[in-house]
């Protein structure tokens, strides 16, 4: 049993329609809350933002959907469905990864296509390890996902399970980079299966093997791009909240809490003042702190991931090697990390994801013309260059970078540019994002599970917390489930007969 917000909680704002915000709602809904969501922008999607571009279509977030079956859970809940309301293409490959030394793998997600892929590659001592990888993989995701992931926590005593011991006797505690060493020999390999711990701020050789859990995402359970470009999932998601009933208010900014001794009695905006029995908060840490008027004490100071810089890029012409996510990498790797993480340099050699949406949905671009999303990343403002100083380091890395993509084979990249959007850490940290980065706090064993912010707040009896910051973490499908999470707080665990209210109906249907 895990604690639920005390008394009523009949009508509940949600601060922030995103993708924490939207799941939340969705989940509300279906346990018969009513539900307001209030919006600083114009537009549901918070980090999963569009950018209109001169006829280019560009999302502003994240570029990668793996694990739909989340967001399909929160729109069950309304008695909705995902796949009636986007177009979920599958993509073949999920990855193509490009290396300095000149060779390509495509990074198939079906078991044989992938361990033919790796044959050709690497050997076929290579293609077996992969299918070894492959198994421990699986059974890493399954020890995991239900207590570890799709869960709340009320203290580090909830960790004392079966899967506990599951997850130990697979290796989780071990070193990512070590553990995925034990499968595969070629350095190349080990890139693929480890370069997503960037995401979750902690280099390969420091990362529990646990973390190899991101990889079970990409390159085993699927990798998904909705028609229309990611942040049709967040637009679908807020239409089927206001036909379940919820009221949507965009344009408004959330610039306070009523409060009558430990419980929060309304949410006051630029605009309005809305009274609740609950709020569910999903700015990002900084802005929920201040919203509360204070800062839970921890131990340590929270250590935040790596941020990155971001060219969206329309263009004339597009190059038939780039898949719709590529992955070039440069010669380095530990040191890239290393500047990433500890000295707070730019890459020396660096290491891009370049996503090309319009290879999949050529709507998305003017006839005839093509969208490019190239991510670098960098350290973030606590360790690297300041927000000021990206102001001014902002234009001559965007030279840099084309200059690196021309050398890697992207000829005449630079010129080809028609409409562009250069989005650095000084970006970031504008929209309210700790230390300048899209990717919030770090992913160390001290801010995991557990020990990550908590999604209940100590002297604050019917708030709680969703998005990227709080449990689970940081990626589409666990900031889905924080959403999940935090209406579970709220409703009680789902599935009991204390959870449910009256069902949510889509207005015009009847029971």
């Amino acid at each position: 049993m895990r604690r639920a917000l005390p008394g009523r909680t009949d009508h509940v704002v949600v601060v922030g329609a995103g993708l924490a915000g939207l799941s939340a709602a969705l989940h509300l809904l279906g346990a018969g809350r009513r539900v307001t969501v209030v919006e600083r922008g114009a537009l549901p999607g918070g980090r999963a933002g569009r950018l209109d571009l001169g006829g280019y279509r560009a999302d502003t977030g994240p570029t990668v959907l793996t694990m739909p079956e989340f967001a399909e859970e929160a729109f069950a809940a309304v008695g909705d469905s995902l796949r009636r309301r986007v177009e979920l293409i599958p993509l073949h490959p999920a990855y193509r990864a490009c290396f300095a030394d000149g060779s390509s793998l495509d990074v198939h997600t079906d078991a044989d296509a992938m361990a033919a892929e790796v044959e050709r590659f690497a050997g076929p001592g290579e293609a077996a390890g992969y299918l070894r990888l492959r198994d421990w993989l699986t059974k890493l995701h399954q020890a995991q996902m239900r207590r570890f992931i799709d869960a709340n926590f009320d203290s580090p005593l909830n960790l004392l399970n079966t899967d506990l011991a599951r997850l130990a006797a697979l290796g989780g505690f071990g070193r990512l980079d070590a553990r995925i060493g034990r499968f595969l020999g070629d350095e190349r390999l080990r890139r693929i299966f480890s370069f997503q711990a960037l995401y979750a701020g902690v280099p390969p050789a420091r990362a529990l093997a646990a973390y190899a859990v991101i990889a079970y995402m990409d390159t085993v359970a699927g990798v998904f791009f909705p028609r229309g470009g990611m942040h049709a999932l967040p637009r679908a998601m807020a239409d089927a909240a206001a036909e379940a009933g919820a009221e949507l208010r965009y344009g408004q900014e959330v610039t306070g809490l009523e409060r009558a001794g430990e419980r929060v009695t309304a949410v006051v905006t630029s605009r309005d003042r809305v009274p609740c029995d609950a709020v569910v908060l999903t700015p990002d840490l900084p802005v929920v702190y201040r919203l509360l008027g204070r800062r839970p004490r921890r131990p340590l100071r929270l250590r935040h991931s790596p941020s990155a810089v971001v060219l969206h890029a329309g263009t004339d012409r597009t190059w038939p090697q780039l898949a719709h996510h590529t992955l070039s990498f440069g010669a380095a790797w530990h040191t890239t990390f290393a500047e990433l993480t500890r000295t707070g340099r730019l890459m020396s050699d660096p290491s891009l994801l370049i996503t090309r949406p319009t290879a999949t949905d050529p709507s998305l671009a003017p006839p005839g013309r093509h969208l490019h999303y190239i991510l670098a990343p960098c350290p973030n403002t606590d360790i690297g260059p300041d927000a000021t100083a990206w102001s001014e380091l902002g234009p001559g890395y965007r030279e840099s970078l084309l200059r690196e993509l021309e050398r890697r084979g992207l000829d005449g990249i630079g010129a080809a540019v028609e409409e562009e959007c250069l989005v650095t850490p000084a970006g970031w940290q504008a929209e309210g994002h700790a230390a300048g980065t899209p990717f919030s706090a770090a992913h160390t064993f001290a801010q995991t599970g557990p020990f990550r912010p908590r999604n209940l707040v100590r002297g604050t009896e019917n708030a709680v917390l969703a998005g990227c910051g709080t449990t689970p973490g940081v990626g589409v499908p666990t900031v889905l489930l924080s959403g999940k999470l935090a209406a579970a707080r709220i409703t009680g665990l789902p599935g009991s007969a204390s959870a449910r209210r009256t069902p949510a109906r889509r207005k015009g249907t009847t029971v």
